[in-house]
């Protein structure tokens, strides 16, 4: 008896058997070499299968030369992908997935640095991806652009690929046709929605005539409430029903956001879950012939099962929980849903670096990416030594269940009474639980492998030395500067009045050890997670807090996790107050002469309490190796860093063994 009885129901499409409901949707992984899909794609898509994905939609395929997008995007119009794709897609299926391949054209909303082309759009409107402009396209164009689709669907099946995803979502070129504030034309390509409608029928009708009736033809779409200009839940319900009446379409899978409302496309954790299933429940209701997906914030197996039992769709897409942990289906399938290592919607690794055009990866598992040169995200045995790990924060962690599944005895030693370190706080910022569930997925991992875990533990060297461990893993950490130096202000060895005291940490805050009083000063160096969220923190317990950042704006290092706008919207709502362009010139004891870097003007802000978030100094409390015993060094105390490179080094490291 399961207890996802609906998401693990099998499903029939156009004759292909979807052996339950979990889809890993289409997503810009970003792994193409110059322009073909290679090793490190292959890896990265045969692990989801592997790991029981009932079908996976890859990377979007530029349809035209005008629609290129990232430097890792497939080579648009070229036969030279096939066979690379037949490769991936016959190793696929063998895994037991169904494949298609999604083809897209963003219409106004392309990168020039890339495609060194205008951007093709209906009507000529502006780009919501930089601040070019686009060319409105002549009929002729028009035609083109359809027959662009048509050979990239065709070159799809001859790669092998059971079906295509059309692209229509975030105001892309076909949701683009559909909107009249971007369709002002007034020829048969515009004004009437059977007009708006034409070139995406019109597209879905080719690929059935050209393709044949088993293929699977899916459509993705996207619904955003940010602007009234965008079109709404009725129109949408409007516009599928026209496609749905042809017979033609098999599936629609329901995104969030638009190029307008870029942070709803992937949700970070600033959002709610499951963010579509207003519409999808409606296009469920009026559907005929397709099946609905619902996707965004779709993030574990019970929001699937939730969505299903409820009747709001027919599958969900669950990207980047299996980001995360490739094998969530089969491990759902199994029974193990407690063993699943769940996202924590950070989008740092995923579409962090996306966003900086590098291929993806996740934070909380490195495997990502480097599946082909890992050996996937599974483990093969070991030598079976013992291995001692010093510091249980993310790179010990990830060292000590890396290194017990590989066989060998661990035992993880932790200062603190709970495991985590500096992640740990983080997760206690607001809306950041998900951390705290990591935690206790580690702790769940280390019972199951056998791992011994002593909190509460300070090993001295003599202890270490004396260790019967054959391998000694220090991931000690790091601490926070006492002497609160700025980077922008190089010239002061320390902050100005740091002896008159009431100056704090990020880490004293969130461990409930600051006396800050009511009115709270912040610096945050890089405008990060480390002072956002702790700004927020304080500002959610009542406090009067003014952020100060050299910056240009608050939150300019999570911007690349598309959180940024939502975490400056809360923390306004809050009444925090943005000192942007400016460094602490002094500390008073009670308040804070604040510099603006670019008039060199400075303004003192009373305050009873400062919080100073720059960069932490490596914690490395044992300089000499250890004679006998092999000594590695992980994580911060080698360099202070993001999380994300921490828990790569312990992977990194366990599989070195």
């Amino acid at each position: 008896m399961t207890a996802h009885p609906r998401l693990l129901s099998p499903l029939q499409m156009r004759g292909q058997t979807l052996r339950n409901r979990i889809v890993f949707g289409a997503h810009t992984n970003n792994m193409a070499e110059q322009g073909l899909p290679g090793a490190r794609m292959e890896g990265y898509f045969l692990e989801r299968a592997l790991g029981g994905a009932g079908m996976i939609v890859t990377e979007p395929v530029p349809a035209h030369r005008t629609g290129v997008l990232t430097r890792g995007n497939m080579l648009p119009e070229s036969d030279d992908i096939i066979p690379h794709f037949q490769r991936i897609t016959e190793k696929v299926k063998d895994a037991g997935a169904v494949i298609c391949q999604q083809i897209y054209h963003v219409g106004a909303h392309g990168d020039s640095d890339l495609s060194f082309a205008p951007h093709w759009s209906p009507s000529g409107g502006p780009s919501y991806h930089d601040s070019d402009g686009s060319h409105k396209m002549t009929e002729t164009e028009i035609e083109e652009l359809l027959a662009a689709h048509l050979a990239a669907a065709v070159r799809a099946q001859k790669s092998g690929f059971q079906g295509v995803e059309v692209w229509a979502a975030y105001h892309s070129l076909l949701d683009q046709f559909w909107t009249p504030w971007s369709n002002q034309r007034d020829d048969k390509w515009g004004g009437s929605l059977e007009n708006r409608t034409r070139f995406s029928r019109t597209l879905v009708e080719n690929i059935r005539r050209a393709c044949g009736e088993d293929f699977i033809i899916g459509m993705a779409v996207s619904y955003s409430t940010a602007y009234s200009a965008t079109l709404s839940a009725e129109n949408m319900c409007e516009i599928i029903s026209l496609h749905d009446a042809t017979g033609h379409l098999d599936y629609v899978t329901v995104g969030a956001g638009s190029y307008l409302e870029f942070d709803a496309i992937i949700p970070p954790f600033t959002h709610g879950e499951k963010l579509t299933t207003p519409l999808t429940a409606q296009l469920k209701a009026l559907a005929k012939n397709i099946k609905i997906t619902s996707e965004a914030g779709v993030r574990t197996p019970e929001n699937g099962e939730s969505i299903l039992s409820a009747g709001e769709a027919d599958l969900v897409s669950i990207v980047r929980g299996q980001i995360a942990d490739p094998h969530l289906a089969r491990k759902t399938t199994e029974g193990l849903v407690e063993d699943i290592r769940g996202c924590i919607s950070c989008n740092q690794m995923c579409w962090g670096r996306r966003s900086r055009d590098y291929w993806i990866s996740c934070l909380i598992n490195p495997s990502v990416g480097r599946e082909w040169e890992w050996g996937g995200d599974r483990f093969t045995p070991g030598a079976g030594k013992s291995v001692l790990v010093v510091g249980a924060g993310p790179a010990g962690l990830e060292a000590a269940r890396g290194a017990a599944e590989r066989g060998y005895r661990v035992e993880i030693v932790e200062a603190l009474p709970v495991i985590g370190g500096q992640f740990r706080l983080a997760g206690m910022q607001p809306r950041r639980a998900q951390i705290l569930d990591l935690m206790n997925w580690y702790e769940r991992q280390f019972t199951k492998l056998g791992v011994t875990l002593r909190l509460n533990t300070y090993l001295d060297p003599e202890e270490i030395a004396a260790h019967p461990a054959d391998i000694v893993v220090l991931a000690t950490g790091s601490l926070p500067d006492e002497k609160a130096f700025q980077r922008w202000l190089p010239h002061l060895e320390s902050l100005p009045g740091l002896e008159l005291g009431g100056v704090w940490s990020p880490e004293d805050v969130m461990r409930r050890e600051a006396r800050l009083g009511d009115a709270v000063v912040v610096y945050d160096e890089g405008s990060n997670w480390r002072g956002v969220g702790t700004a927020w923190a304080l500002a959610e317990a009542g406090k009067q807090v003014t952020i100060v950042t050299p910056e240009a704006f608050v939150g300019k290092e999570i911007a690349r996790t598309a959180a940024d706008g939502a975490a400056r919207r809360r923390l306004a709502k809050l009444g925090v107050q943005f000192k942007t362009e400016s460094c602490i010139a002094r500390w008073h004891g009670n308040g804070a002469s604040v510099l603006n870097m670019l008039t060199g003007v400075e303004e003192v802000i009373p305050a009873s309490g400062l919080v100073m978030a720059t960069t932490n100094r490596a914690f490395d409390p044992f300089p000499k190796d250890f004679e006998g015993k092999k000594t590695l060094r992980i994580g911060d105390c080698v360099a202070p860093r993001l999380a994300a490179y921490a828990f790569h080094e312990g992977r990194k490291l366990a599989l070195s063994l």
